[in-house]
């Protein structure tokens, strides 16, 4: 599994599911989730209720259902790296 200087729980930029989800939202303390992904984002499908949305920034949500979708850095320039937070989570207030 991959490592950054930002995690310290031995989550990182390769992890899967929520790990991934929680990393890259708290990555460089919290500096990364908004920026948008190059090219204006990834289409994809929600991995929760299956409606098609793009993903623009590193961790966004499904327009229909909410669903928490991150993707990291490293990983951002193919749709099949998206990693999904599982249903019902919500992200910290």
């Amino acid at each position: 599994m991959g490592n950054c200087a930002s995690c310290g729980d031995g989550a990182g930029p390769f992890s899967e599911g929520k790990a991934l989800v929680e990393f890259v939202y708290n990555a460089h303390g919290g500096g990364i989730k908004d920026q948008p992904i190059p090219d204006g984002g990834l289409q994809t499908n929600c991995q929760g209720c299956g409606e098609p949305f793009t993903l623009k920034t590193f961790v966004g949500k499904c327009p229909k259902c909410g669903g928490v979708h991150a993707v990291s850095p490293p990983r951002c320039t193919d749709p099949a790296n998206i990693q999904f937070a599982g249903v019902g989570y919500k992200l910290p207030e």
